[in-house]
């Protein structure tokens, strides 16, 4: 580093662009119109050198990691000579840059001393982008253009002065107006906040030094990155998963199939296997299997490194195009994010060849998509969204989390207060259910379910779901956790419906979803009893359950563990059974008692 950038300067510098990039993210926060901005928290905010390398991204979705650079990239192919203060620019095209018509991004090129220096750079998920489906999110659309307005990149504000002809086609063509275009505003203030911070940067350092300086963050990033990698065991690891169906040709499952190839400092994950592309709307583009591919290997690195164009350098990704891992035109893609959080699982499987110690089992099997749109009375139209993701798998030193989103999604939950408020939607319930997550000496974690009552004429009801068949998978002896379930009216007409679908519903109709349960880890025979009985106690577990999965035996009256009885249980399951393998990946009932017998 340079006599002008001591280690102390850089690191007040790389902080504080780091705040710059969070400080954007509390804007879109306090300043967004729809619940799945404001509430989920379906957003990413970043900050880019002049070239587009990512210096910094915000506290927010690491489902986002390898699309901000992605969409700028195509933003400067098309623009790179026709960029000026004061221009703003979009896209939310998936086959120029972008992931799926609802994420609409926004960058805001930043110039200081007569040149451009940075942008700043937010992706929003919006309501609504018109289409067949109210919430442009539906499973069982089949090509792209079914799924809503198509942006390719444009200026949204060219040298100050707003495209009007733009607005009046957004305008035309979603059903919540007043909500897009109120989250739009919401990212262009973020930019804005972003543009004047950062000058104060450049006034103090000057602009020759600030992009040296976020050249040095990206490279420090990257020091860090390949530093770790070469602790990692160098090797080839493959894993193999499978999604249900697509939503249009039920109980046909895809195949999802990772390879890493691990070697020095770098790392390469390779998707050859995966299947082609599907008829059905969950199809990646490239940046979000990127995504998926960096969350996973990010998160068995240590802490501190920032996350930036450095990590990616080390890690390469690649994905064949036709395959569901990299889709081409005329490619459905609107749920997607179901494919990209089942990707970091799989990673994950991968991973945990690698790093026995460090990976935990599957989690919820990704963010359920739960979609109620229509129209009020008087043809005003509502529209309500919900990414529901709630538990971990479980980890080497720990249960699974419950109540806390898959480590790729990191949503956050509607309140049930603003969403009665807000929606012609009662929430009947809301809780955990016992016995759903994966036993083990780790169990995973307790997933819940959800009761929505609809109140008004009819509506579209559309559900992006999975792990009906293919379970949540346990690790080292783990369990499987229970499957999810989607059903309408349970107790009456208790319609079961599949794992992707789009219904009509009417007044009253009651639509109940459950989570599945992630998977355990380690010998369920191996837990402490202690454990077993705090689980029962918080009725996580029933006592049946306890003596079933666990082989403890528990005093109801007394509520305390018969430890004899318990220890007799234990012994008598063990007699005679096999080890557990090195590296057992439990998927199903067969597969446990597949490891209790010889």
């Amino acid at each position: 580093m340079g006599e002008a950038r001591d280690p102390i300067t850089f690191e007040l510098f790389k902080n504080a662009i780091f705040s710059i990039a969070d400080e954007m993210a509390l804007t879109i926060v306090r300043t967004s119109y729809s619940g799945v901005i404001k509430d989920n928290m379906d957003f990413s905010t970043a900050f880019c050198d002049a070239n587009g390398k990512l210096v910094a991204q915000g506290l927010t979705l690491p489902g986002h990691l390898g699309s901000i650079p992605t969409a700028l990239e195509a933003v400067m192919r098309r623009y790179g000579a026709d960029m000026q203060p004061g221009d703003v620019f979009t896209l939310n095209d998936p086959f120029e840059g972008g992931m799926h018509l609802p994420d609409i991004f926004v960058f805001r090129p930043i110039y200081a001393e007569g040149r451009r220096v940075a942008f700043s750079a937010t992706v929003c998920h919006h309501t609504d982008v018109g289409g067949r489906v109210p919430g442009s999110n539906a499973s069982d659309s089949t090509e792209i253009y079914q799924e809503g307005l198509r942006i390719p990149p444009m200026k949204l504000y060219a040298a100050g002065v707003r495209n009007e002809t733009l607005f009046s086609l957004i305008e035309r063509n979603v059903r919540l107006p007043v909500r897009v275009f109120g989250d739009l505003r919401a990212q262009l203030a973020a930019c804005h906040i972003a543009e004047g911070q950062f000058l104060e940067l450049v006034a103090r350092y000057g602009a020759d030094e600030t992009e040296a300086m976020m050249r040095e963050v990206i490279d420090y990033a990257e020091r860090l990155t390949r530093a770790a990698l070469r602790d990692l065991p160098d090797g080839t690891y493959s894993f193999e998963d499978f999604l249900d169906d697509d939503g249009i040709e039920l109980g046909k499952p895809i195949r999802l199939f990772v390879t890493l190839h691990k070697k020095g400092d770098g790392i390469v994950a390779d998707w050859t296997g995966t299947s082609p592309q599907v008829k059905g709307a969950i199809n990646n583009t490239l940046s979000f299997t990127k995504a998926a591919s960096y969350t996973a290997i990010r998160s068995v690195l240590p802490e501190g490194i920032p996350n930036n164009e450095g990590v990616f350098r080390a890690i390469e990704v690649k994905a064949p195009p036709g395959t569901i891992a990299n889709a081409v035109l005329p490619a459905a893609c609107a749920a997607r994010g179901l494919t990209g959080l089942r990707m970091t699982d799989c990673c994950f499987g991968a991973l945990a060849m690698m790093l026995p110690d460090r990976v935990f089992a599957a989690s919820d099997g990704g963010a359920t998509c739960i979609t109620i749109g229509g129209y009020y009375a008087d043809r005003k139209p509502f529209i309500y969204a919900d990414f529901t993701s709630g538990t971990w798998g479980g980890r080497p030193w720990a249960d699974g989390l419950e109540g806390n989103a898959h480590i790729f999604a990191n949503l956050a939950s509607h309140s049930v207060e603003i969403t009665e408020a807000e929606q012609p939607i009662q929430i009947l319930g809301y809780e955990f259910m016992a016995d759903r997550g994966g036993p083990g000496k780790y169990r995973g974690g307790a997933p819940f379910y959800r009761e929505y009552r609809f109140m008004e004429g009819e509506a579209i009801l559309q559900v992006r779901s999975d792990r009906r068949y293919r379970r949540c998978f346990g690790l080292y002896g783990g369990w499987p956790g229970r499957p999810s379930m989607n059903t309408v009216n349970p107790g009456t007409e208790d319609r079961i419906l599949p794992s992707k679908f789009t219904t009509m519903i009417k007044r009253d109709d009651i639509f109940r979803h459950e989570i599945a349960g992630p998977g355990g880890w380690g010998d369920p025979l191996e837990r402490e009893p202690a454990r077993v009985l705090r689980d029962v106690r918080n009725e996580l577990v029933t006592p049946e359950a306890a003596q079933r999965d666990y082989g403890v035996v528990i005093d109801t009256a007394a509520w305390v563990v018969d430890e004899l009885a318990t220890r007799r249980e234990r012994e008598r399951r063990l007699a005679g059974r096999k080890a557990v393998p090195a590296m057992a990946v439990v998927w199903d009932e067969a597969s446990v008692l597949g490891l209790a017998a010889e």
